[in-house]
């Protein structure tokens, strides 16, 4: 028979002793109200709520059906391994496009104080409404390209930016190294991209120029391409020689270039202050 009496940890009139599955689950309760208590998820990065209302771990792609189960998963052993390994590939990239130390940074590393980067949790809120127009400059015959976008509901002390960005650095579509893109950037909303031809941007002084309206919320970028020589008309090419132009004069008639040139302002920049001439 079995003895009911002497049983480890039995007491009379008491239930039995807890086994592996009771535990498990007082543990995992005791892990969801700790989590509640200390965690805060609006700043985790990794959380997120699908359309269906369930949750997701984005760093583990685990799905959890309530707030509590996703915090007991942030507490658990694979989601744990996964922060350790996420943050040692994105020190290792840092290192290598940041390249060496200094002697500072070294010291605030072994104190403890260098904390890593934590992406912010932003819910965007669409795609900005946006124009492109076509341009060329009557001086230079560039062509170029003009492009307004409409921000209404930007963040406040947010300013847009933009950057180029090579046909090898997105993963939308297929590489081609005919084509690079335009990246327009603002929170709240999501990032915009222009597909354009993969030729030498002109970066010399209004050329390239951008413009903030703080009232109209409006984003105004222009941009020109480097002429081609094989595409330059023929008058433009014998002025930069200083070649006889077809009318049988010097070239260097003409405007002046080096030292001697003066700033022409762009026609197409309604923002630019225009350049007065010497009396």
């Amino acid at each position: 028979m079995v003895d009911r009496q002497n049983r480890v940890g039995s007491k009379i009139g008491s239930a039995g002793v807890a086994g592996g599955s009771e535990s498990n689950v007082d543990r995992r309760e005791r892990l969801r109200r700790l989590a509640i208590e200390t965690i805060d998820l609006a700043k985790d990065p990794y959380f997120m709520k699908n359309h269906l209302g369930s949750y997701e771990c984005k760093l583990c792609l685990t799905l959890h059906t309530n707030e509590g189960s996703y915090l007991v998963h942030t507490q658990g052993k694979k989601h744990q391994t996964n922060l350790a390994i996420r943050a040692a590939k994105d020190a290792h990239e840092r290192a290598e496009h940041v390249g060496p130390m200094t002697a500072q940074q070294q010291q605030q590393q072994q104190q403890g104080r260098h904390a890593p980067q934590i992406k912010r949790n932003i819910i965007k809120i669409g795609r900005p409404g946006y124009t492109v127009t076509k341009v060329r400059d009557p001086l230079s015959k560039q062509a170029g390209m003009l492009f307004e976008v409409d921000y209404p509901e930007i963040a406040q002390d947010v300013e847009p930016r933009f950057r180029f960005m090579s046909a090898y650095e997105q993963q939308v579509q297929a590489p081609n190294k005919a084509y690079q893109y335009l990246v327009v950037a603002a929170e709240p909303y999501e990032s915009i991209a222009f597909k354009i031809q993969s030729r030498e941007i002109d970066r010399t002084e209004g050329k390239l120029w951008s413009h903030w309206d703080v009232d109209q919320k409006r984003y105004t970028m222009q941009f020109f391409f480097k002429n081609d020589r094989r595409t330059l008309p023929h008058q433009l090419v014998d002025n930069a020689q200083g070649q006889p132009t077809s009318a049988g004069t010097s070239g260097n008639t003409g405007s002046a270039t080096g030292a001697n040139s003066t700033p022409v302002a762009n026609p197409l920049n309604p923002f630019q202050t225009p350049v007065r001439s010497a009396a």
